[in-house]
């Protein structure tokens, strides 16, 4: 493997959403963020390269019987065999908004593990010299109430989440080093 980069990528059939069977004609959760735009860059502030600040998130149309919201960020252009998680939240139904005004610890919002074994927001780190890398915020609304208890990882999560999921909806934003200051 010749300058030390694994040809290994994860891809969007490895995606939370595609393992989890999420199908056309499910309820759309609208998901939107005033830092960036569907298919935007993601600015430098929220990622390794910045301040690391938790991207806000906004989202609405949750739909009824919803006990309870999962947000998944992943990256699958990663070279790892399966998508990088930058960050995984649980929150109860009524929560509309996550981002960097967020205070660890709130009775409605807990953190799984991220992929570096850390519960929180990891900001966006491609390998340099990749291209931009497309970071998959997805939120799921399930039919049953979740605790995280001992912070899981996607595996565990994904687990308890298959079968109760009632709604979705994704924001896909972009990062490159090439374009970082």
């Amino acid at each position: 493997m010749l300058g030390g980069r694994s040809p290994v990528r994860a891809g969007n059939e490895r995606l939370a959403s595609v393992r989890l069977g999420v199908r056309e004609g499910l309820p759309y959760i609208p998901l939107d963020s005033v830092a960036f735009n569907q298919g935007g860059a993601i600015p430098v502030r929220y990622t390794a390269d910045g301040e690391e600040l938790t991207p806000p998130l906004q989202w609405q149309d949750v739909p009824k019987g919803t006990r309870s919201l999962v947000l998944l960020v992943e990256d699958p252009d990663a070279p790892t065999p399966q998508p990088f998680v930058h960050w995984i939240s649980l929150m109860s139904p009524d929560v509309r908004t996550l981002g960097f005004m967020l205070r660890p610890g709130t009775s409605t919002v807990e953190s799984g593990r991220n992929s570096l074994l850390r519960t929180g927001w990891v900001g966006c780190a491609p390998p340099r010299g990749d291209q931009a890398h497309h970071y998959h915020f997805q939120i799921f609304a399930l039919d049953r109430e979740l605790r995280l208890g001992s912070h899981p990882g996607r595996s565990a999560l994904l687990r308890r989440m298959r079968g109760h999921v009632v709604g979705f909806g994704e924001l896909v934003g972009t990062y490159s080093r090439e374009h970082a200051h």
